[in-house]
């Protein structure tokens, strides 16, 4: 086939690390926005900041969805994290 992995070859192993990265990094960025949207609804003047702590706000923990959507984006840094350490790995041996 021609036209490079998007013409359905697989994509060199070198673009992977680089291109997961970048696509964990818009997920990562679009569940914290959607965590704090989420913890406005319960606490209108929750800051970024305070998200982190959501245990200090016990109307969080009352939100019908706050705790499952934070626990996706805890999975996603998870995996960000992971993906990181083994990029690492495989660059210095």
């Amino acid at each position: 086939m021609t036209g490079g992995w998007r013409g359905g070859m697989t994509p060199p192993v070198d673009d992977f690390f680089p291109t997961a990265e970048t696509l964990l990094e818009q997920m990562i960025s679009q569940q914290r926005a959607k965590v704090l949207r989420l913890a406005r609804e319960a606490v209108p003047n929750i800051g970024p900041d305070d998200v982190l702590n959501p245990h200090d706000f016990p109307e969080l923990k009352a939100h019908p969805t706050f705790e499952f959507e934070d626990g996706l984006l805890s999975g996603l840094v998870a995996a960000q994290v992971a993906l990181r350490a083994e990029h690492r790995k495989r660059a210095d041996p």
